[in-house]
């Protein structure tokens, strides 16, 4: 990249954090939201998946705001609600986990990305169930119609997902400083595709930096070829991965969305690409059909049943009116937040995520946003996929190369760039709060580079190693260590039974759901597929 273009985005960002500290609204930037969901497979206590219901105590799967089902019914889901800090967003993560283990009897959280000891056969793990109203039903059917595509295994793999929201009075200051003539709703949602554009091409840094899942267990793989090298009988694994999760082992690219390319230049590209992918037949889901001996086993034959079925590492999000889809929400309404899904779960913090690693994704994450944001063409959106999956599989090998509109560049230098730049968002942001928790969060990060064996990666096999322990052996000593830690901090009562209301009142909100039903789940899914042919239109 020329000498001339990194300064005028450098300055770009310059003047866009002048913008928005200089005011009397200058603390806008601490006034944004965060929230995070964390997978969790529920095993016994030898590693094995839970083959249990999901715990009634947990409330209603269908119906609960913050405790859920993602794939598998073992497979659960918390969600915090979103706050304006980190530390908050955290706070709540370890408030349901405390009560999570509070309701699950003997067993564990799995604690890490890529799964334990699975059952012996695929059509073994069971899909979560969510009751027999149409609603629950469906989503019960979109699993089986997961499953018949890419396997019940691949879906049992965990992560963190990062929700983010600037405050909307940041994008008024920044629409009305560049007096642009867009509307503030479509000004809005040009900066978010703005940050996401960034963000896909430089969120290699963060599978560097964050990523904790470079070895599986050898079953995982159910005989698939692979290229991995052995650690020990049952542990197979890559010197210097950083995530097996998102690499091809993992959220593998199927060769219906290996063609899907998502259009982020523009909100209305990347509602008609999804809208597309939602309404198109794809042969090979066509020969499955989507009915077997009567019964639904896929919503439809398209390249995607529903458009969340789309693995990408962030979304443009908004949030959905009751039976409302995610595209006509963000064509109504625009862009609300990003979601960033290409977290792993850290097998060394009870939690899955530290306050530490938040703090810097708040400081990328702005930078992202504020920094000036070229298009990204095909080739571009191809360029950023290849640089992502080198470093999942080869991130922490000495002198790793990467390559940049066109160009090789060593991966260090583009990161110390990239860390240049995310210095100056976090110092804002500490500047703002009179602290210093983002510099001194991106300075470990910065260390990482210096000694890749400080990284989650790197610290997964020393720990392993260490310990003569295989992939399945770590982590669940570790599973076992976090539930000991939950365990012995029990929530308030108060707070306890705030939960369980919240539970019970789930569960009641289901049996309504089910009581009321008005006509058949065929009717029904004629009815949800029409409306996603609709026209996805801003």
């Amino acid at each position: 990249m020329p000498h001339s273009t990194t300064l005028r985005t450098t300055d770009a960002l310059t003047h866009r954090l002048s913008v928005l500290t200089s005011g009397p609204q200058r603390d806008a930037l601490l006034h944004g939201l965060r929230g995070i969901e964390k997978e969790s497979l529920r095993v016994t206590h030898d590693g094995t998946l839970a083959m249990t219901p999901h715990p009634r105590a947990l409330g209603s799967a269908l119906t609960h705001p913050s405790l859920t089902t993602d794939y598998s019914e073992a497979l659960l889901e918390l969600i915090t609600p979103a706050e304006h800090d980190a530390s908050i967003t955290l706070e709540r993560l370890d408030e349901l986990h405390r009560f999570v283990y509070a309701s699950i009897g003997d067993e564990l959280l799995w604690n890490n990305s890529m799964p334990g000891l699975l059952p012996a056969e695929d059509s073994d793990i069971p899909i979560a169930r969510y009751g027999s109203s149409n609603i629950g039903q469906l989503k019960y059917v979109y699993r089986v119609g997961l499953a018949l595509r890419y396997g019940r295994t691949m879906q049992c793999i965990a992560g963190i997902h990062y929700n983010y929201s600037l405050n909307e009075e940041v994008w008024r200051l920044l629409h009305a400083d560049q007096q642009s003539t867009a509307s503030a709703v479509d000004y809005q949602s040009d900066r978010y595709l703005a940050l996401i554009r960034n963000f896909r091409r430089t969120n290699w840094l963060l599978m560097y930096l964050f990523g904790a899942s470079p070895a599986i267990d050898r079953r995982f793989l159910r005989g698939r070829p692979h290229k991995l090298d052995t650690f020990d009988a049952d542990t197979l694994f890559r010197p210097y991965a950083t995530s097996l999760r998102m690499s091809d082992l993992g959220y593998s690219n199927t060769t219906a969305q290996a063609a899907l390319h998502a259009d982020y230049n523009t909100l209305q590209g990347y509602l008609d690409a999804l809208a597309k992918a939602v309404s198109q037949p794809y042969p090979a889901y066509e020969a499955i059909g989507t009915q077997r001996d009567g019964e639904w086993v896929q919503i439809n034959t398209n390249v995607l049943q529903i458009e969340n079925e789309f693995y990408s590492t962030i979304r443009p999000k908004r949030v959905t009116y009751p039976g409302e889809r995610p595209l006509h929400a963000l064509a109504a309404r625009g862009v609300q937040y990003v979601e960033v899904r290409c977290m792993d779960i850290d097998p060394f913090e009870p939690n899955g995520i530290s306050l530490e690693t938040a703090r810097f994704l708040d400081a990328y994450l702005l930078m992202c946003a504020l920094d000036d944001s070229a298009p990204l063409p095909p080739d571009a959106y191809c360029e950023a996929n290849v640089n992502f999956g080198l470093v999942t599989m080869e991130g922490r090998k000495p002198g790793l190369e990467l390559t940049r509109d066109g160009q090789p560049v060593a991966m260090r230098d583009w990161a110390l760039e990239l860390l240049a730049k995310i210095e100056r968002t976090a110092a804002t942001l500490d500047a703002l709060r009179g602290d210093d928790v983002h510099m001194r969060s991106l300075e470990r990060q910065r260390a990482k580079l210096d000694d890749p064996a400080l990284t989650p990666s790197a610290r997964v096999l020393q720990t392993m190693r260490d310990q003569q322990q295989g992939f399945l052996s770590f982590a669940l000593a570790k599973s076992e260590e976090h539930a000991r830690h939950f365990r012995s901090q029990p929530l308030d009562p108060d707070v306890s039974a705030a939960f369980s209301k919240l539970a019970g009142q789930s569960l009641a909100e289901q049996d309504k759901l089910e009581r009321d039903e008005v006509g058949s789940f065929d009717a029904f899914v004629a009815a949800y597929r029409a409306y996603t042919l609709n026209r996805f239109s801003v």
